[in-house]
């Protein structure tokens, strides 16, 4: 039913209010709703949040977002984690109706005497609502001027429009018929659901031992925590592990995919399950999981956390095979059905079947529940659930509500490549992150629509996680593009979204197929072990390690990289040339915004020269003069990868080369407004 003052379409929405709408703490993001009413009467609208305890907060004003649309919105903070609600709260604005009906009639002389005093009586209604001090007497003087007849009308008219009795009934309107909308839900998590750098890597891979002629060795998760300094030192908050659990040997693969493997092949950690143990178990070549309560801990002595692979599927070796027969799909010859993706065949993967015994769904839900909990007694507080496409949205609904109803700090990252549809539900029903298709988006074009999918309502509910690479996926981009091509995909990745994440070799641009036309590695860490020499090839200059260290580095000191939904992108008249800008909201004790400019050349193979056109009215915030955003005066630009200083305007020449001067050919551009004296500032992140 509509209210006295109609208040409809307020966003963000999800699902009609039945799913919360999400958000981190300390995370500012935009709520908007039509409002208006009958007649010519001026209206007001603000939005209060509540926090998890049921307390409004202060409340916050909203503006028309352009003239004559009806559209309101203003910008909210949520600061603590919980469950909250926003309202939007619309009412007719007296005061402001009074004023524009005053500028028209009293200069014209229509009815002045009768418009003061109206005037007079709406300032002292307004300043019972204002409290006691001086704002309230500013307010009355304000009514006492306007009845004042020694004084021209309009002396005793501009006495009450002055910026001081303006500003005080800013903060304290006078609302009439407020009518307000019904409480939308919102969830606020911990910041590492939104922003985060993420290294996957093997573990057995790390410290093994391959040699010609010899039975390989495996690394184990002592071996595997050396690498872990490293990591860190590239500025990764998140180390990703694969599944860590015992291997089949059934239908076990060979190297490359192989349908028959020899005795030493190692297997797929992703065929979950032999005699040694299932989903809560560490694979023996491993170690115990007191190595793997060693390897958490390390982690966290360097600031990082581990998220744990939580691959729901069995090898045929699985005890849950022999223990719950029921949880599998039968063929009509009575085997069980493999996993399959045609054409790809997963003989050594039996999926879990939850359509043909309620009995057994809620078996498989309850054994779920024990495994995570058990791996969150040792640690793991992220998970990377693979392929949820696979099982039913109303099982996943269950089990996050379940683990984050007494755990709200576990985070679950959503590996679903797969339709929108799904995709984007899975986000709603509670997966903190998703895997996108940031991989397969490599034009201009491409890049920009899907971001701005991403950047706008989608952002209610998904947060993205943009992977450069994966085990499973090694595009044609990176294949042919040679070093700059993986320079400039992990200057987007770290750039555009707040998560971001590699798996292990890509500092060193492996790029080799399997074969022509696959996304597949070449000797794939998922079916044998590839131990890599990092000391030389650092030495050999064959990593670009640093560049990815500056790019974690930077995400970390600008808030403006550590947001999803204030991106912006500009003009550039050269479809290879990618131009956008991000902007966090100023820090405690900050005078502006911060603001980050990116240009990428996306041709891995060329140089392109473009003519950039800033749209300056998304720099209003960002401390520059009413100069420099008209374009008549220039403003210091700092290339965060090169360290030169660039003077930019509203339209500015880029030259950029892929592999030559600058890294990853692109800028990454961080502005110095002015002081007020016109020189740079002395205040800049660097």
């Amino acid at each position: 039913m509509i209210g006295r003052i109609p208040v409809l379409d307020v966003r963000p929405l999800v699902e009609c209010g039945k799913r919360p709408a999400k958000a981190v703490a300390g995370e500012t993001f935009p709520v908007t709703a039509t409002v208006f009413r009958e007649g010519h009467e001026a209206v007001g609208a603000n939005v209060v949040l509540r926090d998890p305890e049921g307390r409004p907060g202060p409340w916050t004003p909203m503006r028309e977002l352009a003239p004559g649309t009806d559209r309101w919105g203003a910008e909210v903070t949520p600061t603590v984690e919980g469950r909250w609600s926003y309202t939007v709260e619309a009412w007719s604005h007296p005061v402001a109706t009074w004023r524009q009906h005053a500028r028209i009639k009293v200069p014209a002389g229509i009815d002045v005497p009768l418009v003061l005093e109206e005037g007079a009586a709406l300032h002292e209604r307004a300043a019972a609502g204002v409290p006691r001090g001086a704002d309230r007497d500013t307010v009355l003087a304000a009514a006492e001027a306007l009845r004042d007849t020694g004084r021209p009308p309009a002396a005793r008219l501009a006495a009450a429009l002055t910026p001081e009795v303006t500003a005080v009934l800013e903060r304290h309107p006078l609302r009439d018929l407020v009518t307000a909308s019904r409480p939308l839900p919102l969830h606020v998590e911990r910041f590492r659901a939104l922003f985060g750098s993420w290294y996957e890597l093997f573990p057995r891979s790390e410290g093994a031992v391959v040699r010609e002629g010899e039975p390989p060795v495996s690394g184990t998760l002592r071996t595997a925590a050396g690498r872990l300094d490293a990591v860190a030192a590239m500025g990764f908050d998140v180390v990703y592990l694969p599944p860590v659990h015992p291997i089949g040997e059934t239908h076990r693969k060979g190297p490359d995919n192989a349908l028959s493997a020899s005795a030493h092949d190692v297997g797929s950690p992703w065929a979950v399950g032999s005699a040694a143990g299932g989903h809560d178990a560490v694979h023996p070549d491993l170690g115990t999981m007191a190595d793997f309560d060693h390897f958490v801990a390390r982690a966290r002595a360097l600031g990082m956390e581990v998220a744990l692979d939580f691959a729901l599927q069995c090898s045929p070796d699985h005890p849950w095979v022999k223990e719950h027969p029921e949880w599998f799909r039968k063929r009509a010859d009575g085997s069980i059905a493999h996993a399959e993706n045609p054409p790809k065949k997963y003989q050594d993967i039996y999926p879990l079947c939850f359509d043909d015994d309620p009995w057994a769904a809620e078996g498989i839900l309850r054994e779920t529940l024990r495994v995570l909990r058990l791996w969150m007694d040792h640690g793991v507080r992220i998970f990377r659930v693979d392929n949820p496409h696979t099982k039913p949205v109303a099982f996943w609904e269950k089990v996050i509500a379940e683990i984050n109803r007494t755990d709200p700090d576990v985070l679950f990252l959503a590996e679903a490549f797969t339709r929108p549809a799904m995709v984007h539900t899975l986000a709603r029903i509670g997966f903190q992150q998703s895997y996108t298709y940031f991989t397969w988006r490599t034009t201009k074009q491409e890049l920009t629509e899907y971001l701005t999918e991403l950047t706008g309502e989608a952002a209610a509910s998904m947060r993205p996680n943009f992977f450069v690479n994966t085990p499973d996926i090694l595009h044609a981009y990176l294949q042919h593009g040679g070093r700059p091509a993986f320079e400039i995909r992990a200057v987007l990745a770290a750039t555009l979204s707040p998560s971001w994440g590699m798996y292990a070799g890509y500092e060193l641009c492996e790029n080799t197929p399997v074969r022509p036309g696959s996304e597949e590695y070449l000797s794939s860490e998922k079916y044998q072990l590839r131990p890599r020499d990092w000391a030389a090839a650092d030495r050999e200059g064959r990593s670009i390690t640093p560049l990815i260290t500056l790019l974690n580095r930077l995400r970390r000191r600008h808030p403006a990289l550590r947001q999803l939904r204030d991106l912006r992108f500009h003009h550039a008249d050269n479809d290879n040339i990618l131009v956008y800008s991000k902007h966090g909201r100023r820090q405690p004790g900050e005078s502006h915004d911060d603001t980050v400019l990116v240009v990428v050349n996306l041709d891995a193979h060329h140089t392109h020269e473009a003519t950039v056109s800033l749209d300056m009215t998304h720099f209003a915030a960002s401390g520059l003069s009413p100069a420099q955003l008209s374009g008549a005066e220039s403003f210091p630009v700092r290339d965060q990868l090169t360290g030169a200083t660039y003077h930019w305007g509203r339209d500015n020449y880029v030259r950029l080369a892929p592999g030559g001067e600058s890294p990853a050919a692109a800028h990454i551009l961080t502005l110095r407004p002015s002081s007020p004296t016109g020189g740079s500032a002395t205040h800049e992140r660097q």
